[in-house]
């Protein structure tokens, strides 16, 4: 097949940091008018690989072919001119800037000319006119200039709206081009991001895991938009772990591993187990398992819970239920029913309006953290933003492990003491007072400044990158060089190494792969087995069934109930979900009949 039936060819592409091969003799083609799922694990090196179609890094061995054409790509700027847009998996938007002015910003700028024409007629008054003549139409030069500015960004504004309404009108977008990027729900700022490069001529779309934080309903739109790019003649590259959308929107799948390019598929051939095959290179088992253990009385109880979102509007209006130990409770409920503020509730991390969260029956509200681990209670919190509130992106993976424990010293620096059989001498009185200063001083010091083990850090990291396999050159790497995936394996690897025995986890596998989804499972059973109690934020109802103990059901903040994972099915917790069924009352009888808090009331 000749060069021109291809948008893109990539030509035995190699790139390295440092001691890590990202990639290793890449050949990748995308056709014109396709949709290529790139598929891999984290860490294969499909991001890297569209980095460089994107400008942002250049390949270290290989050629780059667009449209027939050999290019070499040295910027951003060369990839816009050639026609390559990408929207990366975290969104490169000024929050506080409105939709147009972030779509606007990489545009060139208008030049009018007239501060030539200024500079040119200020040198001709300096000839003829007195200083003061030129210092009043130096000031009219401002004026003038100012409110010509004015009014022609005033038309400028108006004829970029337009713009921007002829793009969503044509692909089908729905956006406010006045409103700004912080106030903007997730897909917005990814519909943002589609319509800059669209507007920008991009006929080579790339998109770097664009469902990974949508919901359901906003993914069948954006799979809509991108099918109706294809019947424009754009080409498209779509990197995504989930299969079941690798089948819904692609032509072909391209399967990277470890760095090197694997092969290329025709999607209507190929099957999800077979593309999980090619892409981990054995075998691998698609069931989840779900084991049974003996359930023990509630460990952790929700009475009349209320909390409040940040708009100062109820999310969680009094909700009742408990976790037991040994038992995963599964959450289920469309995006923005209350997952967030629950989980944040539970952890401490969101103020309680009112309601319970007890422990064996001590109701812990209020208390401290370090009160609530003196009661025996270990919580480890996995949030969905993980970079945002989960790590420290700066810092090493070795860092990251001493912020749970950091508390712990290696030692303390002792205090000084007075030599007994001196209290006659006329110096004592001083070294007792430069004794107590610097015993408070040395206090305060313990206190503030503990002496950390970074030794014992740095053997956790190493313990969770060997267990967890994670892909970074070393444990001082820091989190924000690692990618999605392997940035949640650090976090959830340092939550379990606390053996905790309530664990909070919000979409722990969003943008995992397939095989690390599963590493994921298997590490949650493993602490239900031990006895921890779960509470399991998801958005997969496929994965709720199956590995899940019960579920409880969201809907506008309140509680529709709690079902059992193997006596229910994806279209009863469907219509629980939108609030047509509510088994509330259900939820409730059982609540009181298991409640230790209950007991604890009544004697």
């Amino acid at each position: 097949m000749s060069n021109e039936t291809y948008a893109i060819q990539l030509n035995n592409i190699t790139k390295t940091f440092g001691s890590v091969v990202a990639n290793k003799n890449v050949n990748l083609s995308l056709k014109q008018g396709e949709i290529l799922a790139l598929l891999g694990e984290n860490g294969s090196g499909k991001t890297t690989l569209m980095n460089m179609l994107s400008g942002i890094y250049q390949p270290d061995a290989g050629s780059i072919t667009v449209n027939g054409e050999p290019v070499f790509i040295h910027s951003p700027e060369d990839s816009k001119r050639l026609g390559i847009g990408m929207i990366h998996q975290h969104f490169k938007l000024v929050d506080v800037y409105s939709a147009a002015d972030n779509i606007w910003m990489g545009m060139p700028a208008v030049k009018y000319g007239l501060k030539e024409k200024l500079s040119a007629e200020k040198g001709n008054a300096g000839e003829t006119f007195s200083v003061k003549s030129k210092r009043f139409f130096k000031k009219a030069g401002i004026v003038f200039r100012a409110a010509f500015f004015r009014i022609s960004n005033a038309f400028l504004k108006k004829k970029r709206y337009a713009e921007i309404g002829e793009i969503c009108k044509r692909f089908g977008f729905e956006i406010d081009p006045a409103k700004k990027v912080y106030n903007m729900a997730v897909s917005e700022k990814q519909t943002v991001e589609i319509v800059k490069v669209l507007l920008f001529g991009a006929k080579i779309i790339i998109l770097d895991e664009p469902t990974a934080v949508l919901t359901v309903q906003e993914i069948e739109k954006l799979f809509a938009v991108l099918r109706r790019m294809k019947e424009e003649g754009h080409s498209v590259i779509i990197i995504t772990h989930k299969l079941n959308e690798v089948k819904a929107i692609s032509d072909r799948v391209a399967i990277m591993r470890k760095g090197e390019y694997i092969t290329t598929v025709n999607t209507a051939e190929t099957t999800e187990q077979e593309l999980t095959d090619l892409m981990v290179g054995r075998k691998v088992d698609l069931n989840i398992e779900r084991p049974v253990t003996d359930f023990d009385r509630p460990l952790l109880e929700i009475r009349d819970l209320t909390v409040k979102n940040d708009e100062g509007a109820n999310a969680i209006d009094g909700v009742n239920f408990y976790i037991r130990g040994g038992e995963i409770l599964g959450v289920a409920g469309i995006a923005g029913c209350g997952q967030k503020e629950l989980c944040e509730a539970i952890a401490g991390l969101r103020k309680i309006e009112s309601g319970v969260i007890a422990h064996k029956g001590e109701n812990i509200v209020g208390l401290s953290p370090d009160k609530i681990i003196e009661k025996g209670i270990s919580m480890s919190f996995i949030p969905e933003d993980r970079l945002g509130m989960g790590l420290a992106p700066s810092m090493s993976v070795t860092d990251n492990m001493m912020l749970k424990n950091y508390r712990e010293r290696k030692y303390r620096v002792p205090f000084l003491k007075l030599k007994e059989g001196n209290e006659g001498k006329k110096s004592f009185r001083l070294k007792r007072g430069f004794v107590g200063f610097a015993n408070k001083a040395i206090a305060a010091f313990n206190a503030s400044c503990p002496i950390v083990d970074r030794k014992k850090a740095r053997a956790s990291a190493e313990q969770i990158i060997r267990d967890l396999e994670i892909v970074t050159p070393s444990s001082e790497t820091p989190v924000r060089r690692l990618s999605g995936g392997n940035v949640q394996k650090v976090l959830l690897g340092r939550e379990m190494l606390t053996q905790p025995n309530v664990v909070v986890t919000a979409y722990p596998v969003r943008g995992l792969d397939i095989n690390s989804s599963y590493a994921i499972y298997r590490i949650l059973n493993e602490q239900k087995q031990n006895g921890v109690g779960i509470l399991f934020v998801g958005e997969d109802l496929d994965v709720l069934l199956a590995l899940c103990d019960k579920i409880m059901v969201l809907c506008h903040g309140k509680l529709m109930g709690v079902v059992h994972a193997h006596k229910t099915s994806k279209e009863q917790l469907g219509l629980m979900m939108t609030g047509s069924l509510d088994l509330s009352g259900e939820a409730k009888m059982g609540f009181a009949k298991d409640s230790v808090l209950e007991e604890a009331q009544h004697g």
